[in-house]
């Protein structure tokens, strides 16, 4: 399943079609022309996790409704699906703009990792600080809000794991 966070705030603010409601997983979510969206995977105060086909949407939990068969979007599950796969295409040719050789590569906690040395079909090689390589595969890679590149592992974890392949 793919997953990515729906971050395009402005774009879904106009979902919301009534006040937020709790919604429970399992739910069943109407779309604006009565027909299912998907169903609640997960859900916190903030956000809900929406099982759409193959994907897995994370959306602000203010964005849903309350209509009369139970929560609800100001929105049809083709045009759900549409933004999201957009965000995917555009997430995608971000992190392909800048994953190059040279690259600064930040932690998910964000400290600085190092810089890419080379990069092959399934990883990328980082050089540290002290001149020590790391190999991470490409898919533990993204950009964040501010272009930066960041290797999804926290630095503790990184130096745990590390520790434990030399020791």
């Amino acid at each position: 399943m793919k997953k990515i966070a729906l971050t395009a705030a402005a774009a879904v603010a106009a979902l919301a079609a009534n006040p937020a409601m709790a919604q429970d997983v399992g739910d069943t979510v109407m779309g604006n022309d009565g027909n299912a969206i998907g169903t609640v995977a997960q859900t916190n105060e903030q956000a809900v996790l929406l099982s759409v086909d193959e994907y897995q949407i994370a959306l602000p939990a203010n964005l849903f409704g309350e209509g009369e068969t139970g929560p609800t979007l100001n929105v049809t599950k083709a045009q759900l699906v549409q933004m999201h796969e957009q965000q995917l295409a555009e997430a995608e040719a971000a992190l392909a703009a800048a994953l190059v050789e040279g690259a600064a590569v930040v932690t998910a906690d964000p400290q600085p990792l190092g810089t890419i040395d080379t990069i092959d079909e399934a990883n990328v090689v980082i050089v540290r600080e002290d001149e020590s390589k790391v190999t991470l595969p490409k898919e533990m890679f993204a950009v964040d809000q501010n272009g930066a590149l960041v290797a999804r592992i926290m630095m503790a974890d990184l130096e745990a794991a590390l520790a434990a392949q030399a020791g």
